[in-house]
C-alpha cells in the first residue's frame, strides 16, 4: 500500500518515451492515398452542400407558396 507514484518529471518523461514508441509503431499513409481520400472527402462535402441547397430551395419555395396562397 505504500507504493508511492513516480515524481511529475519522471511520469512526464515516461510519457514522452511512451509517445515516441507508438509513433514508431503508426502506419502513415502514402501520399498517394491521402490525395485519394481528401478528394473523396472535397466531393462528399460538395455533394452534401448540393444537397443541402436543394433541400433548402424546395422547403423555402414550398413555405412560399403556402403562404401567398
Amino acid at each position: 500500500m505504500n507504493e508511492k507514484k513516480p515524481k511529475i518529471f519522471a511520469r512526464i518523461k515516461n510519457w514522452f518515451v511512451d509517445m515516441k514508441a507508438e509513433f514508431k509503431r503508426v502506419v502513415w499513409p502514402s501520399f498517394k492515398k491521402i490525395r485519394q481520400n481528401t478528394l473523396i472527402v472535397l466531393i462528399f462535402v460538395l455533394l452534401v452542400g448540393a444537397l443541402i441547397w436543394i433541400l433548402d430551395w424546395l422547403f423555402g419555395w414550398g413555405l412560399k407558396s403556402l403562404i401567398n396562397r
